[in-house]
């Protein structure tokens, strides 16, 4: 398959028109994510994110379609009631700015048309704005603030999942003043031009420094990318989330092999740490995969008694994101 922007625009209408044709219910549906921007494809892969509106309550919130190994669909299905508060929506920080920059493949009632006319108004303002950033960075201080009240004894899997998602909002709460929220695969990719346009270079280094990217090399991140994939392999068909989908992990791979081999190799980091940790979350603690990812994350100082030191580190790194939110929001009038 010849991968370029028309062959996939062409296999979102022809999805659309489908499902349409056999579902009914379907009120409208859009296409959103990395097919609209310039830099579709990441290690010769992408995916085709679209959303259906049903008028009642979906049978599945999500779902992954395979087409090749290097395409597949990523179909999420919402209520139509979840699109009825449109400055509700305006003010979400990952449904607003999808919203916002989506094209509409099929909306026979006009509803996806009204939706999106009501959260590009005033999408802008800085008020909006800043209500997409500071929900993300309270979600990161939440999750900080269970573990300084409550610190986990032995930390494991599911406690360095949560803090790599206070890690995630911490980031993208900096990234929202500046764009959409930077997704998963090009997380550290990105992240340093947000930084940069926050004019605080140095967030980039700290955000690695959370991660314990200094101890990280080519040669082990090499065999982490092995013993990732064949963690992810392992999880039970039954137990497995979409994210974690076996279709999608040649999409993840060659998106990391990619960066392995590039000029910012150790940008692999966040997508390998985010889907290996949720897979070793997933597993019996005694399962060779988890095995492997302990060993990793004992390396990069995430577990044991670096995991206090890495959450010591969140509060400063939270510290300055609330600072310069505080900082924006003044020299924005808000």
């Amino acid at each position: 398959m010849r991968i370029n922007r028309q062959a996939l625009l062409r296999i979102a209408e022809d999805t659309v028109a489908q499902r349409a044709r056999r579902e009914r219910g379907i009120v409208s549906a859009y296409l959103c994510g990395s097919v609209l921007e310039d830099e579709f494809l990441l290690g010769g892969t992408t995916d085709i994110d679209l959303v259906f509106i049903h008028s009642d309550v979906p049978p599945v919130e999500r779902e992954i379609v395979h087409l090749t190994d290097e395409v597949h669909l990523d179909i999420a299905h919402y209520a139509q009631k979840d699109f009825r508060q449109t400055r509700r929506l305006r003010m979400h920080p990952w449904l607003g700015p999808a919203i916002f920059n989506s094209k509409a493949l099929y909306d026979p009632q006009h509803f996806m048309d009204f939706t999106q006319a009501s959260v590009r108004g005033q999408f802008q303002q800085p008020d909006h704005v800043m209500e997409r950033a500071r929900q993300q960075a309270e979600h990161a201080r939440q999750v900080w603030m269970s573990f300084y009240t409550t610190p986990p004894k032995q930390p494991g899997a599911k406690e360095v999942y949560q803090y790599l998602k206070a890690v995630a909002h911490a980031g993208n709460a900096v990234a929202s003043l500046y764009g959409p929220p930077l997704t998963e695969r090009r997380f550290l990719l990105r992240y340093a031009q947000r930084a940069e346009a926050a004019g605080r270079s140095g967030l980039n280094a700290g955000l690695l420094g959370l991660l314990g990217a200094s101890h990280a090399d080519i040669e082990s991140m090499q065999i982490w990318l092995v013993a990732w994939r064949v963690c992810l392999q392992t999880l039970p068909a039954d137990i497995v989330p979409p994210r974690l989908h076996p279709h999608r992990i040649p999409y993840y791979q060659r998106a990391c092999e990619n960066m392995l081999d590039g000029e910012q190799p150790k940008a692999l980091l966040w997508p390998l740490l985010r889907t290996w940790t949720l897979a070793a979350s997933l597993l019996p603690e005694d399962s060779d995969g988890v095995a492997a990812w302990q060993k990793a994350g004992n390396f990069l100082g995430l577990l044991g008694a670096g995991f206090g030191e890495r959450i010591e580190a969140l509060d400063a790194y939270l510290d300055t994101v609330e600072d310069i939110l505080d900082e924006w929001s003044r020299a924005n009038g808000v």
